[in-house]
């Protein structure tokens, strides 16, 4: 039961860090989705969308707190932990 409400919640955070970096694309970019991510990674933008992408956790994070699903909380927290560490490594790298 644990590892299923940590797992639902880590799908979730993933699910909508892709999605606000989708949404921040679709508002801000005059070119295509995937030339967009790639001219990103080229240009060294890629840990910015990333960052832009993780705020939108903060919606199911708060929602899972005061539901009182703690552990899919901590799902969500542990998939922006993760975008943490992936844009610290794109920015070394």
């Amino acid at each position: 039961m644990i590892k299923k409400g940590i797992t639902v919640g880590f799908l979730t955070g993933i699910l909508c860090n892709i999605t606000g970096m989708l949404i921040y694309i679709l508002i801000f970019s005059d070119i295509s989705i995937w030339d967009t991510i790639e001219e990103s990674a080229e240009s060294g933008f890629l840990g910015t969308l990333i960052t832009a992408g993780a705020i939108l956790n903060f919606l199911p994070f708060f929602i899972f707190l005061k539901k009182k699903q703690y552990y899919r909380a901590r799902g969500v927290l542990f998939a922006s932990i993760l975008a943490a560490l992936t844009i610290a490594i794109l920015k070394f790298l």
